[in-house]
C-alpha cells in the first residue's frame, strides 16, 4: 500500500484500544508513511496480524511504536491537539520507548534525505520539549 499524500510505502499496524483515541478516525487500525511520516486510518484487510505493531526500524518496538507513530501524525497540530500529544509521549515512555531520541533518529534520516517529512522534525522537536517542561 502507498501513500495517498506521497506515494511512499506504509507500514500498516494495529491499534491497541487505549491508543484508538489518538489514532485517525479512532480507527483500529493505521498506517504510517516511511517517507513524509503521515498516518493515516488503515483497513483491517491491510494489515495481516491483528496485533502486529509498527515494524521500521527507526521506531521503538511494541506499544511504544504505535504511540510514537501516532504522535508523529500528529505533530502539524500540536497546538490544537497538546493534550493528545502529551499522552502519547507519555504513554510511550511507559511503554519503554523515548520519543525524544526517536525524533532525533528521524531527523537525522531526513537530512541525510531517506525521509522527506511532512513537517521540520527539529522544529516539532523543539516545540515537543518546551510542551513537557
Amino acid at each position: 500500500m502507498s501513500c495517498p499524500a506521497c506515494d511512499g510505502e506504509q507500514r500498516s499496524f494495529a491499534v491497541p484500544p487505549s491508543l484508538r483515541p489518538y489514532a485517525p478516525d479512532t480507527a483500529a487500525w493505521a498506517s504510517l508513511c516511511t517517507t513524509c511520516l503521515r498516518v493515516v486510518a488503515a483497513d483491517a484487510n491491510d494489515v495481516a496480524d491483528a496485533d502486529a505493531t509498527v515494524e521500521w526500524e527507526p521506531l521503538p518496538t511494541g506499544e511504544a511504536g504505535v504511540a510514537v507513530a501516532l504522535l508523529l501524525g500528529l505533530l502539524d497540530s500540536l497546538a490544537l491537539r497538546r493534550a493528545d500529544v502529551t499522552a502519547l509521549l507519555e504513554h510511550a515512555e511507559a511503554a519503554g520507548g523515548d520519543p525524544f531520541i526517536t525524533l532525533d533518529r528521524l531527523s537525522e534520516m531526513a537530512a541525510s534525505g531517506p525521509l522527506e517529512p511532512h513537517v521540520d522534525l527539529d522544529r516539532r522537536t523543539a516545540q515537543l520539549a518546551s510542551l513537557v517542561d
